[in-house]
């Protein structure tokens, strides 16, 4: 009995711990968001009329866009590659520990 609280107890804070990284990561990512979107009206073409019958570039806007979403991802790669592998092996550790819970009942 005591050993089947001690496991619920375990899981439980393994679960927190988990939740807890997950929150961090997802931060990190309405981070990221927050500067696209402020950075999107500079991302705009400067001039609205065209120019010698020249339709402005559609695409341009998405190149610039996907520009700046790599680097401003590329700035937080190293703790977002950290966040990931650690909620990989909280994931892991979770699931062995739901593996061997039929052992305490």
């Amino acid at each position: 009995m005591a050993l089947a609280h001690e496991h619920r107890r375990q899981l439980s804070r393994m679960e927190e711990e988990r939740r807890q990284t997950q929150r961090q990561l997802d931060r990190i990512e309405r981070q990221i968001m927050r500067r696209m979107t402020a950075l999107i009206p500079t991302l705009l073409p400067k001039k609205t009329h065209y120019r010698r019958g020249q339709a402005p570039d559609p695409g341009a806007f998405f190149e610039r866009y996907r520009s700046q979403l790599a680097a401003l991802t590329a700035e937080h790669q190293a703790e977002i590659d950290a966040l990931a592998g650690k909620l990989a092996r909280q994931d892991q550790a979770i699931g062995a520990l739901h593996g061997r819970e039929g052992q305490w009942r």
